[in-house]
Formats: structure tokens, C-alpha cells, sequence
């Protein structure tokens, strides 16, 4: 059922798409989105962005990050996003691209790269340095995907392979040193929520997830209550609502088969849980 979760693909970014689309590039003078993307949503495309100016707050499954100057960002099809907050100031350059345009004629393969993968950091703060690189590199691909040239598809592709490869060991680097920094509790919780990611549709036992992190239920439920403040439970209500969000936007989806793939024990059951979560009901949300 989740291949029927709605999408955005990558040619409904342009204002008035005129053939499929295998990349696209964002800038300070594009013209502006037209998405609901203040709406949780997935999308058949990757993105690295690089904020310029201004601020934004972005959600990623259950993780929302903080977005300013110097922000790189990189998000894959696997996750639910959802920019709730962008700033009137906010600047980026972004290319979007999808894994065929990439691994054409024996090219990359997108899975390689750590920071694409479902648990990733999914924003990361680049120093100076890092940011003008960076920042470069977007330019040329945007100078490159605005002029015409015969080889234009073949540089694109060679100048983001170009952008996957730099910024590899940047990501790599910072991932380290935050891994390194963590506490006990901090490991064990943000593996609590790699798990929740991964099996929230048909995993809602607390004994479950302890025992795959080698450690008690009552352990487990203090040191995620005591570490972020909210009870073992509400993170994973907080996934299965999520999901259920994205798949109230599909219109061609019963609220029967909402119930069925989010494995309630019927619709009844998927309707209490979700008036108590957000306060109406399932039909009610899909209506606003």
C-alpha cells in the first residue's frame, strides 16, 4: 500500500512542466513554490540545498530542524517532509534530481551515500569554508541548467556527482564528531526513533523496541521520557500519525484501507486514535 502514498514528482516543481522531468534547480530567482509543502508530503526525487539568507523549520519523519545561513540540507524520497515555517527572506539553491538521472549509463548509486539513508542528520551546519565551496558548486549547476549547451544533461549529471562527493566527507565528519559527543541515553534514544522510523506501522509494543536495543522496557521508557521530555509512546503515536496524514492526501484511499495499512484492528479503532491525536475526524481532515 505505500507505493499508493501520494507524491510530489520532480517535473510538478516547475510552474508549467513540458516533459518529464530527471532534474531541476532552485534558486533566489526561480520562481516561487507552488507545492502545499507546508503539508507533510514524499517525493520521488533527492535534494542538496544550501541556505543563503532567512530561516526556515524543516520536518523529517519525526526529527525538525532549525534552517539558517549556511544550512546544507539533504533529503531523499524515503522520508516524510514538511517545511511548516520559511521565512519571507529565505533564500537557497537547491538541485533536485532522481537516482535514473544519476546512475545513467553505469553512474552512481544514490544508496551509497550515508547521508540519504532514512535516519540520516538530515541538516547540517557548514563552516564558511565548507559553505562557499558548497555554494559554488550549486552556482555552476544552476548556470548550467539555465543555458542551453548540446552536453547539457551530461554536465549537470558529472558536476552532481561532483556536489555527492564533496559533500560525503563533510557529512561524514560532523556525523563522527555528533556520534562522539553523545551520551548513553542519547545513543539509545536516537536509535529508539531509527527503530520507530522503520516498523511504527506494525510495531506499537514498547517490548519490542527494548529488546532489539538490548535493554528493559522500564529502561527504555525513562530514558526517552528523561532525554526528550515525551514518553516512549507518544513518538511512536507521533510516526503513525504522520503516516496517517500523508495518506489522508490521497483521495484514492479509503479510510478502511488507512485503518488496514497503519494496521489498526478496524476503521473504528483507526478513527479513535486519530480524533484524540488531532481532534477531529479522519473524514473531518480530509475535508479542510
Amino acid at each position: 500500500m505505500s507505493t499508493a502514498i501520494p507524491v510530489y514528482q520532480l517535473a510538478a516543481l516547475a510552474e508549467r512542466p513540458t516533459r518529464p522531468a530527471a532534474f531541476y534547480f532552485l534558486g533566489p530567482n526561480s520562481p516561487p513554490a507552488h507545492l502545499p509543502i507546508h503539508l507533510p508530503y514524499r517525493s520521488d526525487y533527492y535534494k542538496i540545498g544550501l541556505c543563503l539568507r532567512g530561516s526556515a523549520r524543516l520536518q523529517v519523519n519525526l526529527e525538525t530542524y532549525e534552517i539558517g545561513p549556511g544550512s546544507l540540507i539533504v533529503l531523499s524520497p524515503y522520508v516524510i517532509k514538511q517545511w511548516p515555517v520559511i521565512s519571507a527572506d529565505f533564500d537557497s539553491l537547491s538541485i533536485f534530481f532522481t537516482q535514473e538521472f544519476v546512475s545513467a549509463h553505469g553512474g552512481l548509486n544514490l544508496a551509497a551515500f550515508s547521508f540519504f539513508e532514512r535516519d540520516a542528520r538530515h541538516v547540517f551546519q557548514l563552516g564558511p569554508a565548507q559553505a562557499a565551496q558548497i555554494g559554488a558548486l550549486l552556482r555552476a549547476i544552476e548556470q548550467k541548467c539555465e543555458a542551453p549547451h548540446a552536453y547539457q544533461t551530461e554536465i549537470v549529471r558529472s558536476l552532481i556527482h561532483i556536489l555527492l562527493h564533496e559533500t560525503a566527507p563533510i557529512y561524514s565528519s560532523q556525523a563522527v564528531a555528533a556520534q562522539s559527543l553523545q551520551t548513553r541515553s542519547q545513543l539509545i534514544v536516537a536509535e529508539f526513533k531509527k527503530l520507530v522510523s522503520t516498523h511504527y506501522a506494525t510495531e506499537r509494543s514498547l517490548a519490542f523496541y527494548a529488546n532489539r536495543l538490548c535493554i528493559t522496557p522500564k529502561h527504555l521508557a525513562e530514558t526517552v521520557r528523561e532525554a526528550t521530555g515525551k514518553r516512549a509512546p507518544e513518538w511512536l503515536a507521533e510516526a503513525v500519525l504522520l503516516e496517517a496524514t500523508v495518506l489522508l492526501q490521497n483521495p484514492a484511499l479509503t479510510i478502511a484501507q488507512i485503518a488496514d495499512t497503519l494496521h489498526f484492528a478496524d476503521q473504528s479503532a483507526f478513527g479513535r486514535f486519530f480524533r484524540k491525536s488531532v481532534g477531529v475526524s479522519p473524514a473531518a481532515y480530509r475535508q479542510r
